[in-house]
C-alpha cells in the first residue's frame, strides 16, 4: 500500500477515536421541576442551577427541562400522558443525571421511578425534608433538602416588629400548600395567645387583596406561596406577589430570599436560592463525574444568616437597633459622599483653592492699601518738605503782603489817636478808620492762613472744592512774589465754579509749583517781557488750569524726562518739584502734561474729574 495512503487512513482513524472520545465526555442532564418554570420560588432555584451548572461542569451539557403541571391539582388523570410523554422522550437513551426540583416532583418522580428512570441517577434539590420519601430512596438517589423552621421565622419578625398582634399568613389551595397550611398550624400553636393568626387559602386571589388592604393596625404578613388560589386559578411569576405589595397596609416577610430583593418583602431569616443552587449542582457533578448518588450524604440547609431590605426597613418605620447581630442590611440609598464622591472632591478643591485665591487677593488688596497709604503719607512728607523749600522763594511776597495792612494800620491808628485828642473828635470819621483797621487786620490775617495752610502737616484728604476759588486764592497768596520778581501774573478764571474732588493744600502746592518755575524761567528776560498767564476752563468731564510762560521753553529731548525724579535744569533744583507736582496730580484722578508753546515758552496743563 502506498505509504501515503496508509498515513491518511491513520490520521482518519485517530479523529474517529477523538469525536468518538469526545461524545463520550457528552452528558445528558433532565432538570424536572414541580409547577413550571415561572413560578416563585423554583424559577429562581432553576436560574441559578442552569448559571451552576455551565459554571461548574467540565463536561458540555446538553440540559432538557420538563415541568409538571399535575401538580396545581388533586387530579391524578394528567400524570400517565405525561408519564407516556417522558417514556416515548428519554426510553431510548436516559438521561446522565436527572435534577428533581421542588417537593411535587420529587412525588412524582418516586412514584414513577420503576416505569421510566430505574437506574437513572437523582438529584432532590429545593425540597424540604418532611416531603421526601426516604422510603422510597433508592442507591440511585441523593437529597439535598432544606428546613424549614416556621416558629422561628415568626419570632424573628417579632423581635423586629414587638407591637405586631396580627399575622396574615398566604398561602395558596394546591395539594403542596395545602400540606404546609398543616406543618404551620402546627408549628405555630404556640404563638396563637400572642398573634392572631389569619388564613385566606379559600379566597379567590381578589377577595385575598381586599382583606390584606384592611388589616388591623400593628399587622403583618406571611408570604408563603400562592401556586393556585381558592378559586383554583395559578398564579405564575411576580404578579401575585406584586399586587399584593401594591395594595397591602402591612409590611410582607417570606421564608426564601427568592421573593426578596424586588422591594416587595422586608426579609430576615430565609433559604438561599443562590446557595442551595450551588449545593445542588456541587453534588450533580460529583455523580457525572462518577460518585454513587447514595454515598453522598449532605446535610439539609437551615436559613441564611438574615438580610433586609433597607426600603421596606423605611417604609413601615422599623428600626435598625432591633434587627438581629450580623444582620445584612441591602439597597441602602447610597449618601451623597458615596455616589459623588469624586465631583464632591473635585468642588470641595475647587472651593478651597477658591477660598485660597481669594485669601491671598484680599491680602494683596491689603498690602496695596498699606502700600497706599505708605506712599500717599511719603508723598505728602515730600510735599511738605517741596512746599517748605517754596517758603524761602515767597518770603518777599509775605513780607509785602503782610506789611501794606500792617502800615495801613499804623496809619490809621496814629489818626484816630490824634483825632481823639482833639477838643470836639469827629466819631463818624473815627468809626471809619477803625473799620479800616479791621479791614487791614483781616488781610494780614488771611495771608498768615493762607501760608500756614501751604506749610500745614495734614494727612491726604479727598474732598469737593471749586478749582476756580483755589487758583484765585493762589494768584493772590503769589503776587507779592511776581511785583518782587517783577513778573506779570495774570489769570484769566471764568465766572462760574469749577467743582473737583482734591486735597486743596496739595493741589494749591502744584499751582505754586509751576508758577514758580516759570517764573524762575524767565529770570534772564527783560522786565517788560516776563509774563505768567494762568487759565481755567472746563469740558464735558474734566477741568483744566493752564499755566504758560514767555521764557525759552523746554529742550525738545527733555520733554520726557522733564516730570522724573531728581531730573532738573537748574543748577541749584534737586529735580523733585515736577515728580511730586504729577504723583499728586495723578493721586486725584488727574493728568499733568507739559509743551511747548508755538510763540515761545511752556505751558503746562493739569486735568483733573469734574466731581
Amino acid at each position: 500500500m502506498n505509504p501515503l495512503i496508509r498515513c491518511c487512513l491513520a490520521l482518519l482513524v485517530c479523529l474517529l477515536g477523538v469525536a468518538h472520545a469526545a461524545a463520550a465526555e457528552h452528558k445528558r442532564v433532565l432538570i424536572l421541576h414541580s409547577v413550571g418554570r415561572e413560578f416563585r420560588p423554583w424559577n429562581e432555584y432553576a436560574r441559578h442551577m442552569r448559571a451552576e451548572l455551565d459554571r461548574q461542569s467540565p463536561w458540555p451539557l446538553d440540559v432538557q427541562e420538563h415541568s409538571l403541571v399535575a401538580a396545581r391539582s388533586d387530579d391524578p388523570n394528567p400524570e400517565p400522558p405525561f408519564v407516556d410523554y417522558l417514556r416515548a422522550l428519554y426510553g431510548g437513551q436516559q438521561p446522565d443525571l436527572i435534577i428533581v426540583v421542588g417537593a411535587p416532583a420529587a412525588g412524582f418522580i418516586q412514584r414513577h421511578r420503576n416505569d421510566l428512570f430505574a437506574t437513572t441517577p437523582m438529584v432532590f434539590t429545593t425540597v424540604e425534608q418532611r416531603r421526601v420519601r426516604t422510603s422510597d430512596l433508592t442507591e440511585h438517589d441523593t437529597v439535598v433538602a432544606v428546613i424549614h423552621d416556621f416558629r422561628f421565622l415568626f419570632e424573628s419578625f417579632l423581635r423586629i416588629a414587638p407591637d405586631t398582634k396580627t399575622v396574615a399568613i398566604i398561602n395558596g389551595d394546591s395539594p403542596n400548600e395545602r400540606f404546609w397550611q398543616g406543618e404551620m398550624r402546627r408549628e405555630l400553636q404556640p404563638l396563637e395567645g400572642r398573634i392572631e393568626i389569619r388564613w385566606y387559602d379559600k379566597l379567590p386571589y381578589e377577595d385575598l387583596l381586599k382583606q390584606t388592604a384592611a388589616l388591623p393596625p400593628h399587622s403583618a404578613i406571611f408570604w408563603y406561596q400562592m401556586i393556585v388560589d381558592g378559586a383554583g386559578i395559578a398564579h405564575e411569576g411576580d404578579r401575585a406577589l406584586t399586587r399584593l405589595h401594591q395594595t397591602a397596609n402591612a409590611p410582607i416577610f417570606s421564608h426564601d430570599d427568592a421573593f426578596y430583593g424586588t422591594g416587595e418583602t422586608v426579609g430576615g431569616p430565609m433559604h438561599s436560592a443562590l446557595a442551595g443552587s450551588r449545593r445542588a449542582v456541587a453534588v450533580a457533578m460529583r455523580i457525572l463525574g462518577g460518585e454513587k448518588p447514595s454515598d453522598i450524604k449532605t446535610p439539609s440547609s437551615n436559613f441564611a444568616a438574615p438580610r433586609y431590605d433597607w426600603r421596606e426597613l423605611q417604609r413601615w418605620k422599623i428600626s435598625e437597633a432591633l434587627l438581629p447581630p450580623g444582620s445584612a442590611v441591602d439597597f441602602r440609598e447610597p449618601k451623597a459622599w458615596e455616589v459623588y464622591r469624586w465631583q464632591i472632591l473635585m468642588v470641595g478643591t475647587a472651593l478651597v483653592l477658591q477660598a485660597l485665591l481669594i485669601a491671598l487677593l484680599l491680602h494683596e488688596r491689603e498690602r496695596r492699601q498699606t502700600a497706599e497709604v505708605q506712599a500717599r503719607q511719603r508723598l505728602s512728607e515730600l510735599a511738605r518738605a517741596n512746599r517748605f523749600s517754596m517758603a524761602g522763594e515767597l518770603t518777599a511776597s509775605i513780607a509785602h503782603e503782610i506789611n501794606q495792612p500792617l502800615a495801613a494800620i499804623r496809619v490809621n491808628a496814629e489818626t484816630a489817636e490824634l483825632m481823639v485828642k482833639s477838643a470836639t473828635p469827629d466819631m463818624a470819621e473815627i468809626t471809619e478808620i477803625v473799620a479800616d483797621i479791621r479791614r487791614d487786620q483781616e488781610r494780614a490775617s488771611e495771608v498768615i492762613h493762607r501760608l500756614r495752610s501751604l506749610l500745614n502737616k495734614a494727612p491726604f484728604e479727598l474732598r469737593e472744592i471749586d478749582l476756580a476759588e483755589l487758583v484765585r486764592e493762589t494768584i493772590e497768596l503769589l503776587s507779592g512774589l511776581a511785583i518782587g520778581r517783577q513778573v506779570e501774573l495774570r489769570s484769566v478764571l471764568p465766572t462760574g465754579p469749577l467743582p473737583v474732588k482734591g486735597d486743596p493744600v496739595q493741589l494749591q502746592q502744584v499751582i505754586v509749583n509751576l508758577v514758580v518755575n516759570g517764573m524762575d524761567a524767565m529770570s534772564d528776560l527783560p522786565a517788560a517781557e516776563r509774563r505768567v498767564t494762568v487759565r481755567t476752563a472746563r469740558g464735558d468731564r474734566f477741568a483744566e488750569v493752564s499755566i504758560a510762560d514767555q521764557g525759552p521753553g523746554i529742550a525738545p529731548d527733555h520733554l520726557r524726562q522733564v516730570f522724573e525724579p531728581l531730573f532738573t535744569t537748574k543748577t541749584e533744583g534737586m529735580g523733585m518739584g515736577l515728580s511730586i507736582a504729577r504723583t499728586i496730580v495723578e493721586a486725584h484722578g488727574g493728568r499733568l502734561s507739559a509743551e511747548n508753546q508755538t510763540a515761545g515758552g511752556a505751558l503746562f496743563r493739569i486735568s483733573l474729574p469734574l466731581a
